[in-house]
């Protein structure tokens, strides 16, 4: 395999892993402190479900864009395209936007969710709040997923 290829492969899996590190984490955060509240109040699976949840997207994200590098290259066609090492390199520092912003707003946004689901637990009423607050952190995220979008777009193959 050619270096080109090899260098725009690692920047789809970069995408994957960072992204899937912080939604890991965000959401095993979360699930904890939800765990936590439901051995009290079972009845609050549904309301902590969401908070629990919202930490998984930037995850998506860095395997959406994954998915972009490997249509970009064509490894899911017939023609798998001759990539030069600039172009790989292009390709790979595309990847890094999604992927450092998903790695650390996963975190993040975990770090919020949790916060909001004792929140939730003394207010149920109040669920839509820590929703927005961590929908804020979630920003950051859709920003880094949008410029890797646009700079794959823009590398010319």
């Amino acid at each position: 395999m050619e270096l080109g290829m090899t260098l725009a492969i690692v920047g789809g899996a970069i995408a994957v892993i960072l992204g899937g590190i912080g939604s890991a984490i965000g959401v095993g955060l979360a699930g904890q402190a939800s765990s936590g509240v439901m051995t009290e109040d079972p009845g609050k699976f549904g309301s902590l479900l969401l908070l629990v949840a919202l930490p998984g997207t930037q995850g998506i994200y860095g395997f959406l864009s994954a998915f972009l590098v490997i249509l970009k290259i064509g490894l899911v066609g017939e023609t798998v395209v001759s990539l030069t090492v600039s172009q790989g390199w292009q390709i790979l520092i595309a990847a890094l936007p999604v992927a450092f912003t998903g790695l650390v707003s996963g975190i993040h946004q975990g770090k919020v969710c949790s916060s909001g689901v004792y929140m939730v637990a003394k207010q149920p009423k109040d669920l839509m709040k820590p929703v927005i607050m961590a929908a804020l952190v979630e920003t950051y995220a859709v920003l880094g997923l949008l410029i890797t979008i646009l700079l794959l777009n823009g590398i010319k193959i």
